[in-house]
């Protein structure tokens, strides 16, 4: 009985499941039927009568072809109908003629029927659609089926105040900072597994929200940045052969190269993001969308830049360094002093921790191709860079590796006296992957250090050499003298007589030392140039001056004759008779080291002649203008100067400079210049330049 009742229960079950599927079916078919007769159906095929055929037995043929398990008797008439009446299916609905009109044979012929098409004025864009699934029919087989997409109309809403609107953008910048934070906080937790998740980050730099674009984009680009600088691994990824790719693997093997992988494709994306926000920037190009105002690409670029410049600094090892280096050195040399120093600083750290001279080859190599192409004109502040080159400090003190001794091996005589056989095998073992671990570390060797830096130091200085042949002119002069005195110790002996000959006619003596001759003609330029500067513009020259005459002089004493020694106090006591009080200051001190280095200068200080001859002051060499037969009667004059500290100072050197007690001489001073600066502004207010006497610091610097 039990079988029965499920026999009954299921035969019950599978006709209901029938009946409703049957009526699901007949539904779908009355939806057909009822589009076809709504819509312009496509073209059916023409019905022509085969020969031999009667119409009843056509009809029978049309009837047996269709489904008739499936259609009621209704929708049976219906298309019966519908067959008899073919061309309400097939005939063009847009004309509004009758369907089997035929012409007369009288009737004119009207226009040719291309004459009646419409004309199309306009193109009509097309609209995207949605492809359905596809309808089955026994007649016409797979019949596919498409909708137009929706298209979603903005409705204009009520205009918001700008307190709403404020509320607005804090509450999307808001969901955009969580968001952000989430991304990177994922990343950092697990990169390996992550990685795709710098993608979703990358994208949100092309930010569309006009309320928070600019702000998200460089939340953004620091972020990425900050996030490159943590999972960037310390060595530089190659991609893989074709060999590798096809060989199996492990899977934390296989699970490592797609985090490579993934990790320099992402870097060389965010990369070319940074470089195009600073090239349209540059070109002051408008994007496609209006999210972002042509006015605020400034700030965009010089977000870019930063996140370049410490990626420049952080990364020296990794991928695309020298693209990062082709990018940045332009940009030192940019108009806008902001960025131009952003980038100096930048490439003066990467030069300043440079160990191995890899970048710092890579950066010279830049800079020398810059400043060809521009005609050396460009901002001195890139040749100052290649002064924090590495160089002389690792020729001085050797690096920590290169000193550390090193750990020698057992050879096969003291292996086999000192230990037994199966020592013997461990021991062997134990060097041959202690030489393993040596052979991949990452420290070079000496040898090819030197070579870096002998390749490096060969292109800084054909930029000087070019710059002194090409470019005497140029305000590049100043910052390549400064670099030909740092490098001259390493520059090769066979230059120096060229270099010589280029440097007539400027102020460097800094290469004199190595080949231990005597400029003369640096002595006489220097003493001749003495008496232009003044009270004037030329005044900030002091410092310049004063630095020269302690390395040409003091110095050099062993290398100066007394003549010279007395003829340059002599012209500075003159030169500190139309200088500023601070330039004044200086200068007196500087004749005092001179008088304390070469002590017979005490004569100037008499009023007796020393030898035959008469003091010549306008004549310019040092060596013949019989100084010895002169005397420093400026001082005289300078002890009734306005100012007190000058008065104070040469009364001082009237005295012979006694070296007693001159520490603290200076100090008071420099005091007093700090002090009576005020005062010296209302005693004098009329003289020239007054407002300069208020710069105690720059008098202090000339005295000392």
């Amino acid at each position: 009985n039990v079988k029965l009742d499920n026999k009954l229960k299921n035969r019950q079950f599978k006709k209901e499941s029938t009946d409703k599927k049957h009526r699901k079916e007949q539904k779908k078919l009355r939806a057909a039927i009822k589009d076809a007769v709504l819509k312009t159906p496509l073209p059916l095929e023409r019905y022509k009568k085969r020969p031999g055929v009667c119409k009843d037995e056509e009809e029978e043929e049309f009837v047996e072809s269709l489904p008739m398990d499936m259609m009621e008797e209704d929708d049976l008439e219906q298309i019966k109908a519908m067959a008899q009446k073919a061309s309400f299916l097939t005939r063009d609905l847009s004309s509004s003629g009758p369907v089997h009109a035929k012409k007369r044979k009288g009737e004119q012929q009207g226009p040719e029927s291309y004459e009646k098409m419409p004309r199309k004025m306009q193109l009509t864009e097309e609209k995207e659609v949605i492809h359905l699934l596809p309808i089955k029919d026994k007649i016409r087989g797979l019949i596919p089926q498409s909708m137009e997409k929706p298209e979603d109309e903005a409705v204009p809403g009520p205009a918001l105040t700008p307190q709403e609107q404020l509320k607005l953008r804090t509450q999307k910048l808001t969901n955009r900072k969580l968001r952000i934070a989430s991304l990177g906080s994922d990343i950092l937790s697990d990169p390996t597994t992550n990685i795709k998740k710098l993608k979703e980050l990358r994208a949100m730099l092309m930010e569309t929200d006009p309320y928070v674009a600019v702000t998200v984009r460089k939340l953004v680009m620091v972020s990425l940045m900050e996030v490159f600088k943590d999972i960037v691994p310390s060595y530089r990824i190659r991609p893989l052969t074709e060999t590798e790719k096809a060989s199996k693997v492990k899977k934390e093997t296989q699970q490592l190269r797609e985090f490579e992988e993934g990790l320099v494709s992402q870097y060389k994306f965010y990369l070319e993001n940074l470089e195009q926000t600073v090239k349209d920037w540059k070109q002051k190009k408008r994007k496609r969308s209006e999210a972002v105002s042509l006015q605020s690409y400034r700030g965009l670029a010089e977000v870019a830049i930063r996140c370049i410049c410490e990626l420049l600094v952080a990364l020296p090892h990794f991928n695309f360094h020298n693209n990062i280096i082709v990018t940045v050195v332009p940009l030192m040399n940019d108009p806008v002093k902001r960025v131009s120093d952003m980038c100096c600083e930048a490439v003066k750290k990467l030069l300043k921790q440079d160990k191995q001279g890899h970048a710092s080859l890579g950066t010279v190599k830049v800079i020398s191709g810059l400043v060809k192409s521009r005609n050396y004109d460009v901002r001195p502040e890139l040749l100052k860079v290649l002064l924090c080159l590495r160089i002389k400090e690792v020729e001085v003190k050797k690096d920590t590796d290169d000193t550390a001794p090193k750990k020698k091996f057992m050879n096969y005589k003291d292996k086999k006296k000192n230990l037994s056989r199966m020592q013997r095998k461990w021991k062997k073992a134990e060097e041959k992957l202690e030489k393993e671990l040596l052979e991949a570390e990452a420290s070079e060797s000496k040898d090819k250090k030197l070579k870096l830096h002998t390749e490096t130091l060969n292109i800084v200085f054909l930029i000087y050499f070019r710059i002194l042949k090409k470019a005497q002119k140029s305000i590049l002069l100043p910052s390549v003298l400064e670099g030909l005195a740092k490098f001259a110790h390493l520059i090769n002996l066979e230059f120096f007589d060229d270099l010589l000959n280029v440097l007539q006619h400027l102020i460097q003596s800094g290469v004199s030392d190595v080949l231990n001759i005597d400029p003369l003609n640096f002595y006489s330029h220097l003493y001749k140039t003495l008496l232009k500067l003044n009270a004037g513009a030329s005044n900030d020259d002091i410092s310049i001056v004063l630095r020269c005459l302690d390395v040409m002089l003091t110095k050099r004493r062993k290398q100066v004759t007394l003549q010279r020694a007395l003829a340059f106090v002599k012209r500075l006591s003159t030169l500190s008779l139309h200088t500023l009080p601070n330039a004044t200051v200086g200068i007196l001190a500087s004749n005092r080291t001179l008088m304390h280095t070469f002590p017979k200068c005490d004569i100037l200080l008499d009023n007796e002649a020393q030898g035959s001859g008469v003091f010549l002051p306008e004549l310019d060499e040092p060596e013949y203008c019989n100084p010895q037969n002169t005397a420093l009667w400026e001082l005289h004059t300078l002890k009734r100067h306005y100012h007190p500290v000058v008065r104070r100072f040469a009364t001082h050197l009237c005295a012979g400079a006694p070296s007693e007690g001159s520490g603290a001489l200076i100090v008071q001073l420099a005091r007093s210049v700090i002090d009576q600066s005020r005062e010296c502004v209302s005693t004098a207010p009329e003289a020239n330049g007054g407002e300069l006497y208020t710069t105690p610091a720059n008098a202090w610097h000339c005295a000392w």
